[in-house]
Order: structure tokens, then C-alpha cells, then sequence
């Protein structure tokens, strides 16, 4: 029976206006296409090097690993010495541990083996390693019963990485692993791109602070505290402008002000087409420009991108799972690009649906989803959450991530295959 798959992704025209959105994916295209990353570099300890972005490739000074070594605690023998069928009697003669410069504990002879530890250096004369656990040891004798490989057990010098080659490319994201290569060169510093500066504001009159009384109409200010914590990671410089009432005058000097050191601005809320939604009409009399406004998307149909004073502008829409999921899905890559990181991390893997759904075709939609199980061919199963969602906080909260549905599916069975964007 053929495979059951989502129907290709296409544009759709505004309800309102009927004029074209632009999709989610040429959207992303010109975000990254205004980007640049940054250019300067600082030098950091490898304890300050996490979630930083690599300047230059890593190449590796000497080979890994430097010499031959065990990769078993055992017993270090010739091979040759082994009889090819009934037992070998060998006498251990010497000793050598991870650390022991193997060059001083002697030559492995004929007849003869050395008791050696994972991560120690093989002694001369030795061209294998029987694990310990694959030996009788009585006093100085250990008795083998079958054949040993040449170079059985041994990490050979270089098998790793072969001096001069490249270990991390430039622009890889630096986490525990790479850090890790890293010091195994014995480099204590790092060479990254400084950290990407970004200004964010909220906009909104009704807008208050969390710990403030509410009057009647004003909602808390959910927005800045989530931004914020999307955008304290350690590659950004996060430089927080609060909150701005929908005011012309007030949004115009805010943009101004933010772009004077930012290279990317972050604002939420104010680029609808409402009559209180003044953010793109003020970002342009700044002297900014729009390349991207609405999308054909939802949640996030309002976004916008352009840019102010050399500074990219990110607008996102006003309702929190709106904003948020723009960011994750569009706003990310654009700072990944600022940040130099060659490659964008963003977790899309293929789920499968639980049950039949049913929806308007449209904008290419990004509907909250939970892992319930998976699928006898391996794939994590979801269960879509409300269609209405995108001022629901609790509805991201409770879900694992966004199944994405193309804009033109209408009929969507159980079994068939979306893409997933983690959470």
C-alpha cells in the first residue's frame, strides 16, 4: 500500500486584502539573505567557549591519538606468539598503566606479554592486546587458548585525526563534544565570533508588567519575558528596551535608538494592519524598509523583516504562540546567520498522525502537537492540539512541538507523514 504523505507546500492570498503571502520557506530565504555574519572575533577560554560560534577551522597540531595504545585493560603480546589452536603459556615480564612513558618498562619479547591498562601506551615489541578478562593468570603466567589478531585492541596513533587535518570547521556551533576536541589538543583558548547584539521591545497599551495591578483592558506582558528567555543564550548580547505604548512618536525613536548598536532588532506586537498597529510605517520613516510583510503562515501571518541603520528588523506578531513560533521557525535562522553558525540546529524530523483532521486550507500552518507513541515503522506518533491557538500559552506549554501542515491540506488521515519542529 503506498505511503500516505501531506500534499507539497504552496502560497495562498490574504483574506482580507487578497493579495499574495509570501510562503514560509521564501520568507526564510530573504531573512538570511539580509544577514551578515559578524565579523569580529574575541579569543575565550574553553570554560566561556559553550554555544559560542568557531572563527577559524581547528586543525590538529598532532595526531590523535599521539601514540599507540590499549584500548583494554589486559595483557600486551606478540601475536605471532600465539599457537593457532590449544593453549599458549606466556610470562608477564612487565607493567605499564595509562601515563607510564612505555619506553622505559622494557621490550615485550618472544614468549613474553606485559599487564597494560585502557588509555596506556603500547610497550615496544607488542603488536596486540588480549582483554583480561580472556586469560588464566596463575603467579607470572597467563594461558590464552585461541589466537589473537595483530592489532587486537589497539588505537593506533593518528586513527582519530592524523596530524594537520581539520577537527571543527569555522561556524560550528560549539557544545560539549567539540569543546571537547578542542582540549584534546591541548588548546586552552578558542578563537569565536563575537556575540550577536539584540535589541528588544514589546509593544502594546495594554501591556503591563508582571507584579503591576491590572485595570480593566490591560493584560500582563507575557511577551518580553519569553523573548527574553528565547534570546539569553550565550552567543547574543541581549539589550532589553521593555515595553512602548502604540504610540507613532514613541515607536519611531525606540527603533532609532535600538539600532544605533544592535545588529538585529526583536519587536513584538504593532505590525497587523490595525489602526494601532504603527510599527512598519514607523520603522520606514525611520528610514528603514520592509522586505517581508505577511506571511503565509499560522500562526504568524503579520510578520515582517527589513532593515534600520545597517540592523535587521525582526517584527514578530503580538500573540505570544504567534511570536514564538515565528521566531523558532524564521527569527532563529536569521540570528543563526548573524551569528556565523554555518549551519542552522533547528530539530525537524518526519512524525506521523494518530487521527484523521480535518482544516481550511490556507497559510502553511504550525498547529501545537504532543508525542503520544510511535509507529510500527519507528516514527514518533502526535496528536494535534486546538486549531484556535495562537494566544494559548498553555497550548505550547503542553505540547512537544508544532506539526507543520502544508497550506493547500485539507484532509489529513491518520498515518500520514508532517514534519515536526521540537520544541
Amino acid at each position: 500500500m503506498p505511503e500516505k504523505t501531506a500534499p507539497a507546500p504552496d502560497c495562498c492570498s490574504d483574506e482580507r486584502t487578497g493579495a499574495a503571502l509570501i510562503p514560509v520557506d521564501r520568507a526564510v530565504e530573504i531573512g538570511i539573505a539580509l544577514a551578515q555574519p559578524v565579523a569580529e572575533i574575541e579569543l575565550v577560554t574553553l570554560d566561556d567557549a559553550y554555544a559560542r560560534i568557531l572563527a577559524d577551522d581547528l586543525v590538529a597540531p598532532m595526531p590523535l591519538p599521539p601514540f599507540d595504545n590499549s584500548g583494554m585493560d589486559g595483557y600486551a603480546l606478540r601475536h605471532g606468539d600465539i599457537a593457532p589452536s590449544g593453549p599458549t603459556h606466556l610470562k608477564v615480564t612487565g607493567r605499564v598503566a595509562a601515563g607510564d612513558d612505555a619506553g622505559r618498562a622494557g621490550i615485550v619479547g618472544k614468549g613474553e606479554a606485559f599487564r597494560i591498562f585502557t588509555g596506556a601506551a603500547l610497550p615496544q615489541g607488542a603488536d596486540a592486546v588480549i582483554m583480561q578478562e580472556h586469560v588464566a593468570r596463575a603467579g607470572d603466567t597467563i594461558t590464552l587458548t585461541a589466537p589473537v589478531p595483530d592489532g587486537n585492541n589497539i588505537r593506533r596513533k593518528g586513527e582519530d585525526a592524523p596530524e594537520g587535518s581539520v577537527l571543527l570547521s569555522a561556524g560550528t556551533y560549539l557544545g560539549a563534544r567539540e569543546i571537547a576536541a578542542i582540549a584534546s589538543v591541548g588548546q586552552p583558548r578558542v578563537q569565536v565570533r563575537r556575540k550577536v547584539k539584540i535589541a528588544l521591545f514589546c509593544t502594546g497599551s495594554e501591556l503591563r508588567q508582571p507584579g503591576e495591578s491590572l485595570a480593566p483592558g490591560q493584560i500582563y506582558n507575557s511577551n518580553r519575558f519569553m523573548m527574553m528567555a528565547a534570546l539569553r543564550t550565550p552567543s547574543i548580547s541581549l539589550r532589553d528596551f521593555g515595553a512602548i505604548d502604540d504610540d507613532p512618536d514613541q515607536l519611531r525613536l525606540a527603533l532609532i535608538k535600538a539600532s544605533k548598536d544592535a545588529d538585529i532588532i526583536v519587536t513584538t506586537g504593532g505590525v497587523s494592519v490595525g489602526e494601532e498597529d504603527h510599527m512598519v510605517e514607523q520603522l520606514v520613516a525611520a528610514g528603514g524598509q520592509i522586505d517581508v510583510m505577511k506571511i503565509a503562515m499560522k500562526p504568524g501571518k503579520p510578520l515582517s523583516v527589513g532593515t534600520l541603520n545597517g540592523a535587521i528588523f525582526i517584527g514578530l506578531p503580538g500573540n505570544p504562540v504567534a511570536a514564538y513560533t515565528t521566531w523558532k521557525v524564521i527569527g532563529q535562522c536569521i540570528a543563526d546567520k548573524v551569528s556565523g553558525l554555518k549551519t542552522s540546529k533547528k530539530a525537524v524530523f518526519q512524525v506521523e498522525l494518530a487521527r484523521d483532521v480535518t482544516r481550511r486550507a490556507g497559510r502553511q500552518e504550525y498547529r501545537p502537537a504532543r508525542i503520544i507513541g510511535t509507529s510500527p515503522s519507528g516514527h514518533p506518533v502526535v496528536e494535534l492540539l486546538d486549531h484556535s491557538f495562537s494566544a494559548k500559552i498553555s497550548l505550547i506549554c503542553s505540547s512537544d512541538g508544532f506539526a507543520v501542515i502544508p497550506p493547500e491540506a485539507t484532509e489529513l488521515t491518520a498515518g500520514m507523514k508532517l514534519s515536526f519542529v521540537a520544541l
